[in-house]
């Protein structure tokens, strides 16, 4: 019987928690499901395309309940996905044997019964204290002085609440799917930019090679630094947003569950906790946001020195101390006749200009507006 027992447990549905129902569905992650349960979760998922006959008409996709893995429909539908005919064949065996072994046992329905009247079954709702209760209590009970309802009516209410609640999580799943797929394209928006502007940096130096092949190093380092700062920040900032979406699924799943319940009081038992995090989860002001320009790595703009004095103290400089020090090196080359050269490449532009040597504090300036710009 302990083999039979296990037997058994491997072909519970993980949506109706009953033996499969057949047909039985196999989804691409090799986990199995009633088509019905199936359907059911695709419609949740997919509230507003349309249906046909009571199942959805068209493509679409959801996630497996066991695995959370993303499951896509052809334009069949559920009706799309493979029969496990090995699966159906195992679950009549069973039967077979479990028949031939012992009568089936008469399931009987549940009926919740009042914890203070034992002998009362629950049959009306206490809208005050917001609890299904009996008759007794309201006569001579705790909800005696309460508002009271009839518990069908009650349950609709209830049920339609808790439905608006699934489709509202839904779309919000939705919207947040769209938040991390932008901040994955600004990760790579930042790595782009960040090679970009290295190159760019390169290919300055490379004119003063001897002389400045060290600094080059240093400098293209500081660029791949605040690079990963910033992929770092947003990876970070995705992982919060793909957690805060695994969290509304399982919440979504639980609603689905919920909705399954038949019996009027037990669902009204389990509704208001499933309402609360469905609330909870809605929110999501305490995800941060991306500003706009993060990925941007323009502020990193280079100043040459011709000497090579001046060179050893060169740092990347912000764009309004740039144009002040182009204005003077405009007014000094009609002098000694060494304008400012600029060479433009994508988004930004290195500029080889001639400054004073006392370009240290440009560099505590910068490093400063980096990590200001990082921690936003």
């Amino acid at each position: 019987m302990n083999t039979m027992e296990n037997l058994e447990k491997q072909l519970i549905c993980p949506i109706c928690l009953e033996m499969f129902t057949k047909p039985v569905v196999i989804l691409p992650c090799q986990h199995n499901l009633c088509r019905k349960c199936a359907n059911d979760v695709f419609q949740a998922s997919n509230p507003y395309l349309p249906t046909r006959g009571g199942s959805l008409a068209s493509g679409g996709r959801f996630r497996c309940p066991s695995c959370r893995h993303e499951v896509v429909l052809d334009r069949h539908g559920v009706y799309g996905l493979q029969r496990n005919l090995l699966v159906e064949n195992i679950i009549d065996m069973f039967k077979q044997e479990s028949s031939s072994s012992k009568p089936a046992p008469e399931r009987k329905e549940e009926t919740p019964m009042c914890d203070v009247h034992e002998e009362e079954k629950i049959n009306i709702y206490c809208v005050t204290h917001s609890v299904p209760t009996c008759s007794m209590c309201k006569v001579f009970g705790a909800h005696k002085d309460c508002e009271v309802a009839p518990i069908t009516s009650i349950y609709q209410t209830k049920k339609t609440e808790l439905n608006d609640g699934i489709a509202m999580m839904v779309g919000n799943n939705d919207r947040m799917q769209g938040i991390i797929s932008q901040l994955e394209e600004a990760c790579r928006a930042i790595e782009e930019n960040g090679r970009r502007q290295k190159t760019l940096v390169c290919e300055k130096f490379d004119h003063l090679y001897t002389v400045l092949e060290g600094k080059k190093r240093e400098m293209s380092q500081k660029v791949t630094t605040e690079q990963e700062e910033k992929v770092n920040y947003i990876r970070g900032l995705t992982r919060k947003y793909g957690d805060h979406l695994e969290e509304s699924c399982k919440i979504v799943e639980m609603g689905i569950q919920t909705m399954e319940e038949q019996e009027m009081a037990l669902f009204l038992q389990n509704t208001t906790p499933v309402l609360k995090k469905i609330a909870e989860a809605s929110s999501t002001a305490h995800l941060d946001k991306v500003e706009r320009g993060y990925e941007n790595m323009d502020h990193y703009n280079v100043n040459f020195k011709k000497a090579s004095t001046a060179l050893r103290s060169i740092d990347f400089i912000q764009d309004d101390e740039d144009e002040d020090e182009e204005d003077e090196d405009a007014e000094a080359g009609t002098e000694e006749g060494d304008g400012a050269q600029t060479i433009a490449g994508g988004d930004t532009a290195v500029t080889a200009t001639s400054v004073q040597p006392s370009a240290s504090p440009q560099m505590n300036s910068s490093v400063s507006a980096a990590k200001s710009a990082a921690s936003t």
